[in-house]
């Protein structure tokens, strides 16, 4: 028995120490709140937010956006001039904006390093609530800026505008706030209190991050920078040459509810400077990227090769793309896989990283799917994204329109492929390329293996009896694996099909088409060449920009401990 002196002395050290422990790990205690996912606007003809993104879009295409490198709160202009057109009408310059140095990019680390401490040291609960001001931002104030950018720059209709840089952007900014507070929640166990406290702290990363985002989702560059400062992270985004315009607006958002010109710096950039440049600072943290494979690959090799020059290891995480296949049961509904693949094919013009490029689809089948698929191509309309009722624009650019185009060529020319519908293309005013499909004899050609990136697929049509071996095809012809569908009325395929292919895809879907990941819902990414696999818009991506720090704190003199073990 203990005492009642030593008892005093103990209870008197525990609430000392209790409060100690607390004051270091106060993160943890945040306040409760809630979110839902931000609902999609229609835009009907006479609707408030039809009216107000169409003079949003007047505003953005009557001037030329400057748009600076912003670094802490300065902003820096080079001689290295660009401009972001609009894919649709490529005359059109829509954004000026200037390549970052390799003596700039160096300022944005130093300037990044300097803020770090006091940034990590903001209390999560006030970070959360900037984020959840900034959605509530973009989700009145600013949306149809938001949208308008997007369309106009990125070439995106007004649905794929909507469900972009305002419903997913709005969500990644909720959800990741709110996973987050839900994530620092978990303790570990103190058995034996009175002795020993156990607290684990979540600390930003011990350096900066780079953020390297794509042209194709203007929520994916806020994800990817905004997300690991939230955490108390230190960011250089470098966006897209092709969404400067959406990302600026995003960046100067961010900057209205109060996140420090500090903590994240806006940097355009030609991309081998960016990445010599950061792979060869020692204080690099980690990559957050969404691109090419051989962008990625590149970046990890410079990484690699300069290991021994990092204070720590750093973080990679990449989301590459992928060849996204729909597999075809004889059992399946041909209605739900027309307009299932022709949805996933061909919103955006095939440029989401999960969009369907190859089909295989039985033979008893095809006839039906076949004419489903050629009537509602005739029905697509590609036109101005100013046109409400166009179902895709133009692709993002020339270096796109030239590669998708050949691809289209070598369907024309191969004895092995033909042209089933679409197929024209013309660049005189937009990079525009028609909804495409292509029809092969073998399901190994360039064109079923490939990432394309573009209004282009492939369908090989097997023999019904051959279902089974499409698994394999399926699973094993290409690099990839981002996402893939199969459709079926049959049970027992479905889950022996589900079971052979769940190396196949990251995202997987049964009788859907393999797009349309909504954050909270269906947490994307892949593995394989299509990336890391850490599931932006899951419960754990926000933590993934954490270094856990574990706490033990004794409670009473190690002089009175000698009988107790722990």
């Amino acid at each position: 028995m203990l005492n009642t002196s030593r008892s005093s002395l103990i209870s008197t050290l525990q609430r000392l120490n209790a409060r100690a422990v607390s004051t270091i790990v106060s993160d943890t205690h945040v306040t409760d709140f809630s979110v839902e996912n931000e609902p999609i606007l229609g835009y009907m003809p006479g609707s408030p937010e039809r009216a107000e993104l169409e003079a949003a879009l007047r505003k953005h295409e009557s001037q030329m956006a400057d748009v600076p490198i912003m670094i802490g709160d300065k902003e820096y202009r080079t001689d290295e001039v660009r401009h972001q057109v609009m894919p649709h009408k490529h005359s059109h310059k829509l954004a000026q904006f200037y390549y970052a140095t390799s003596e700039l990019v160096q300022k944005a680390i130093n300037t990044a390093m300097a803020e770090r401490e006091k940034w990590e040291r903001v209390p999560l609960n006030d970070k959360f609530e900037m984020w959840l001001k900034a959605a509530d931002l973009m989700a009145g104030k600013y949306r149809q800026d938001l949208n308008a950018t997007t369309m106009l720059g990125q070439s995106k209709t007004v649905i794929q505008a909507e469900i972009d840089s305002a419903a997913e952007l709005i969500d990644f900014l909720r959800f990741n706030a709110l996973y987050a507070k839900e994530g620092v929640k978990w303790q570990p166990r103190s058995p034996t209190p009175d002795v020993t406290v156990n607290k684990l702290r979540f600390r930003g990363l011990e350096g900066f991050i780079a953020a390297v985002s794509p042209f194709n989702f203007t929520a994916i560059g806020g994800n990817l920078a905004y997300t690991p400062a939230m955490m108390g992270n230190v960011v250089l985004w470098k966006p897209s040459d092709t969404a400067i315009i959406s990302n600026y607006m995003v960046y100067k958002i961010m900057r209205e509810v109060g996140v420090p010109g500090g903590v994240v710096s806006f940097i355009p950039a030609d991309g081998p400077v960016f990445g010599d440049t950061i792979t060869k600072a020692p204080q690099l943290a980690a990559i957050n990227f969404t691109g090419s494979v051989p962008t990625f690959q590149r970046l990890w090799t410079q990484v690699g090769q300069n290991l021994s020059n990092y204070v720590n290891f750093p973080r990679l995480v990449g989301e590459c793309g992928g060849k996204n296949y729909h597999l075809i049961h004889p059992s399946a509904d041909a209605t739900s896989v027309v307009n299932g693949t022709i949805r996933s094919a061909f919103e955006y013009c095939g440029q989401k990283c999960s969009a369907c490029s190859r089909a295989y689809i039985p033979q008893s089948l095809w006839p039906q799917v076949k004419e489903g698929l050629i009537a509602t191509q005739k029905e697509l309309k590609v036109g101005d994204v100013k046109e409400f009722d166009s179902f895709t624009s133009a692709v993002i650019d020339e270096k796109a329109f030239k590669r998708i185009t050949g691809y289209i060529d070598h369907a024309k020319s191969s004895p092995k492929l033909s042209i089933v519908a679409g197929g024209k293309y013309d660049m005189s005013v937009g990079y525009f390329i028609e909804p495409t499909i292509v029809e092969t004899t073998d399901p190994h050609d360039c064109i079923m293996t490939e990432e394309i990136f573009g209004p282009v697929l492939t369908v090989y049509v097997y023999p019904d009896e051959k279902v089974d071996d499409m698994i394999t095809v399926a699973n094993t012809s290409t690099p990839y694996a981002l996402t893939g569908a199969i459709f079926a009325q049959d049970e027992a395929w479905l889950a022996k099909a589900t079971d052979a292919l769940k190396d196949s895809a990251g995202n997987f879907y049964i009788n859907d088409k393999s797009t349309g990941s909504v954050v909270a819902q269906q947490p994307f990414g892949g593995a394989r060449m299509s990336g890391t696999n850490d599931k932006a818009g899951g419960l754990h991506y926000a933590l993934k920009w954490t270094s856990p720090q574990t706490i033990k704190q004794t409670m009473v003199p190690l002089t009175q401990m000698s009988s107790i073990h722990i």
